[in-house]
C-alpha cells in the first residue's frame, strides 16, 4: 500500500473512532429511549450569573424542566416570562427549572437586572450548545427545552418556543 492509502485509511479509522465515541458518549448523556441520564450529566456544574456555582446533582430526583436560551434569542426571550410563571406555580409539587444561558455572562447579567425571573439561571456558554445536542437538538437551535422525570429519564423535549399546553401537559404528566 502506498503512503496516500496509508494516510486515507488512516483517516477514516480515526473518523470511524470519533464517530463512534461521540455516539456512545450521546448514550451516556442523553438517557436515548428513555434511558436513565448517565452521571456525566449529573455531574455538571454550571456558574450563577449572581455568583456561585450550580450543581446539576442538586436538581436529581425531582422534574425538571430544562431550557437553553440566549439573549438575542426573541422566542427565547419572549417564554421566559412563561417559564417563571411555570416555575411559581410548580415549584410546591416539586418541579425544579433551570435556564441555561447559552450567551456570554455580561448579556446574561444585564437583562436578568431588568427581567429578573425566579428560577436557576446557570452560565452554559458556546458549550450550552453542545450540550443541547447531546440531550437531542440535532441542529442546536434555540429556544430548546427538555424536562426529565423524577427517575432522571429524558420525557420530553422540545425544539422552538414552549406554549402553555406543552407545559400543562408536562406537569400533568409528571405530576405525582
Amino acid at each position: 500500500m502506498n503512503r496516500r492509502g496509508w494516510i486515507l485509511g488512516t483517516a477514516a479509522i480515526a473518523a470511524g473512532a470519533a464517530g463512534a465515541a461521540l455516539s456512545w458518549q450521546k448514550t451516556r448523556l442523553t438517557g436515548d429511549d428513555g434511558a436513565e441520564l448517565g452521571p456525566e450529566f449529573w455531574a455538571l456544574r454550571f456558574d450563577q450569573p449572581g455568583g456561585g456555582e450550580l450543581a446539576m446533582d442538586s436538581l436529581r430526583g425531582a422534574p425538571l424542566l430544562l431550557n437553553f436560551w440566549a439573549t438575542w434569542c426573541p422566542p427565547c426571550v419572549k417564554e421566559i416570562p412563561l417559564i417563571d410563571e411555570f416555575h411559581r406555580t410548580h415549584q410546591a409539587q416539586g418541579w425544579r427549572v433551570l435556564g441555561l444561558a447559552v450567551d456570554s455572562p455580561t448579556p446574561v447579567r444585564e437583562f436578568l437586572a431588568k427581567r429578573p425571573v425566579n428560577f436557576s439561571i446557570g452560565l452554559a456558554g458556546l458549550g450550552g450548545t453542545e450540550l443541547s445536542r447531546t440531550l437531542g437538538n440535532s441542529g442546536g437551535g434555540l429556544p430548546f427545552t427538555v424536562v426529565v422525570g423524577r427517575s432522571g429519564r429524558v420525557v420530553a423535549r422540545k425544539l422552538g418556543a414552549i406554549e402553555p399546553a406543552d407545559l400543562s401537559r408536562w406537569a400533568s404528566n409528571i405530576a405525582g
